[in-house]
């Protein structure tokens, strides 16, 4: 009799347990069903992988967790729906925040400086990953996987499928960052105009060659021009051969930040990342970890000559060729512009605004036809004339999950499993959908994804494509990212004011970066804060010694304005698919 009664307690318990380990599993077959499609998973595979964390989340069901994110359509999309989507399934509610990336950076520092736990996860940018990997504050995933968030790490996360996983690692080879979201900077360009025989014919009347994508900044210079002050109306509408922003605000340092300089070719030669020097401009050797200078009296490039031209050409486009009053925009302004209609090209345009950009023309979407196919494509970055083949040619933004030692272990854990469901393959591919910012390679070379491409712009070819690994976030020689990118935008912002050249702005901007860097080896050195990979300043030389070695920083050219060069956007679709 008592063996019976233990029995009928097993049986009791293992039904018990049955019914919490898959409390949710009724709404994840929902939510499958009815949000979740198209999958690269199968609805079986996807019920196995929502069932797994049905069962992770058991111990923390009822638990209520806070996480923060800028804006865009995707953290839109988490924040309103997968939050109640994981709500149901798991019984773990996630209050998902957004604001500006200034105040989510801030955020982020207040935690790092303060240890006080403001938010138990971060889609934190991976241009941090200098920062993260020295500071030692983020959690380290490799080691948290693998030890104690072993037993909260979906098995079938399969990290291999990420496109920017080696954006997300450190100088140690550890990952500190789960990729979320990305976007590259791409050229943005009316097709449709490029592709009116008269205004081919009268283009290259003017220049002597192509009307088409433009491969250096001489072509798009050209073009710039030809649209402003050539061509200048086009149905009655005024419009432009440029856009960009001027704004004195942090979005303008991250203008600069964002590769410019690299774009124009101040670098080296290396992916994802230049080596010795950046694409800020910051010198740091091969096989150490130690910054050793911004200026090129210490062998950095921030106020090279090829850095100055950039910010040169940056300015004189702006006050030339784009529309008046866009020198007053900030970010979130001047991308949205675009949608007006009047505006032939923009040689900096992120892909995270590509939903906004196919948004019907009954919305005020100037930039589709009628049938809602855009006017428009996407292409590679021109280049200015300092680069050279093996150089990155723009920037790609990779929001990326960030946990921080600072957060007590079950919430951390709890968070993990929110970030890990942000990404899972049962979701994602429907959340690239939705946002168009791609993180796996199957997601965007899933059939939904071909058969959508047409409407795309070229953004799908684009990620396809083998030239995708051109476009990098900040490296890891940016050893501070909050104390080092805030210095950018007013020193940028005087140029654009008139107060000074572009030469005396980068100066100044060179040599208040070392000044920071000056004050971090200090600290370093003197409490390892750094972990002993905070910067290490070369000693000041002239100038001369450092531009007469081969590589950056790289020694004046007497033509700063070679010959432009275009490709064909079909021939350029054509290489991509080869």
């Amino acid at each position: 009799m008592k063996r019976m009664l233990l029995s009928a307690a097993a049986a009791v318990a293992l039904v018990s347990f049955a019914s919490a380990s898959f409390a949710g599993t009724k709404e994840a077959k929902t939510w499958i069903d009815k949000e979740f499609q198209p999958s690269t998973l199968s609805k079986s595979d996807q019920m196995k992988e929502m069932e797994w964390f049905i069962k992770a989340a058991a111990p923390f069901k009822g638990m209520e967790i806070n996480v923060l994110s800028e804006g865009i359509p995707t953290h839109t999309y988490e924040s309103t729906v997968l939050t109640k989507a994981f709500e149901e399934i798991t019984g773990i509610k996630v209050n998902h925040q957004i604001l500006g990336e200034g105040e989510v950076v801030q955020a982020v520092q207040t935690q790092m400086q303060t240890g006080r736990n403001l938010y138990d996860a971060y889609v934190n940018d991976s241009d941090l990953i200098g920062t993260h990997s020295r500071l030692q504050l983020a959690v380290n995933l490799t080691d948290w996987m693998a030890g104690e968030g072993k037993g909260v790490t979906n098995p079938m996360l399969d990290l291999d499928d990420f496109m920017g996983l080696k954006f997300t690692t450190g100088p140690d080879g550890k990952l500190y960052q789960l990729p979320d979201q990305q976007f590259a900077n791409l050229y943005w360009f009316r097709y449709d105009w490029f592709q009116r025989a008269d205004l081919k014919a009268q283009f290259k009347k003017k220049y002597g060659y192509e009307l088409g994508v433009p491969v250096n900044w001489s072509a798009y210079e050209d073009i710039a021009e030809f649209f402003s002050e050539d061509v200048k109306e086009i149905d009655g509408v005024r419009i432009y051969g440029h856009m960009d922003y001027g704004k004195r605000a942090p979005d303008l340092g991250w203008r600069m930040t964002d590769a410019w300089l690299s774009m124009a070719g101040a670098g080296s030669k290396g992916l994802p990342n230049g080596r010795p020097v950046d694409e800020w401009g910051i010198r740091m050797e091969q096989g150490t970890c130690n910054p050793v200078g911004a200026s090129v009296s210490r062998g950095g490039a921030a106020n090279s000559p090829a850095a100055v031209y950039a910010i040169r050409k940056w300015d004189e486009w702006l006050r030339k060729y784009a529309p008046p009053g866009a020198a007053s925009y900030d970010f979130y302004q001047s991308l949205p512009a675009l949608s007006s209609g009047n505006v032939a090209q923009q040689i900096f345009w992120y892909t995270a605004f590509t939903a906004s950009m196919v948004a019907p023309k009954d919305s005020g979407n100037n930039t589709v036809d009628d049938a809602g196919k855009p006017l428009w494509r996407m292409a590679p970055s021109p280049h200015g004339p300092y680069w050279e083949e093996g150089q990155k040619l723009g920037y790609q933004d990779v929001g990326s999950w960030t946990l921080f030692k600072s957060t007590p272990v079950d919430r951390r854990k709890a968070a993990w499993l929110f970030a890990q469901f942000a990404v899972s393959k049962t979701v994602s591919l429907k959340k690239t959908h939705v946002g168009l910012t791609p993180i796996r390679d199957s997601d965007i070379r899933h059939a939904s994804f071909t058969e959508r491409a047409p409407n795309l712009g070229g953004l799908v070819e684009f990620y396809r494509s083998p030239d995708r690994v051109l476009w990098t976030p900040t490296g890891v020689n940016v050893p501070d990212y909050p104390k080092l990118a805030q210095i950018w935008w007013q020193q940028i912002g005087d140029v654009n004011s008139g107060a000074f050249t572009a030469q005396e702005a980068m100066n100044r901007l060179a040599n208040e970066m070392d000044q920071v860097m000056a004050r971090m080896q200090a600290v370093d050195e003197k409490a390892g804060i750094y972990g002993g990979c905070g910067p290490r300043l070369n000693e000041k030389m002239a100038d001369s010694v450092w531009l007469n070695k081969p590589g950056s920083p790289k020694a004046k050219l007497a033509n700063e304005k070679p010959q432009g060069e275009t490709i064909a956007y079909d021939e350029l679709v054509k290489r991509w698919s080869q």
